[in-house]
């Protein structure tokens, strides 16, 4: 089987770690004004979102494949 090609306007998860540690440490850096630090911040929740959906997914994934049973995070120990 072929590998999977990659979409060019679709960031795979390393990268849009990345960029959420990039807005972090630009936001930190106290440089920015309210409107671009809003900007930031609204983009950084959205990369958030987008990495907990797929790490949701690996997860769900993952119990699958060992045949475990699915748990829910919040009630983990």
């Amino acid at each position: 089987m072929p590998p999977r090609k990659k979409t060019a306007d679709k960031p795979n998860f390393e990268t849009k770690l990345q960029l959420l540690e990039a807005l972090v440490e630009k936001m930190e850096g106290g440089d920015m004004s309210l409107s671009d630090t809003l900007d930031a911040y609204e983009q950084g929740m959205k990369l958030t979102v987008e990495l907990n959906e797929e790490l949701n997914c690996a997860e769900k994934r993952m119990q699958e494949l060992s045949g475990a049973k699915a748990v829910d995070m919040a009630d983990a120990p």
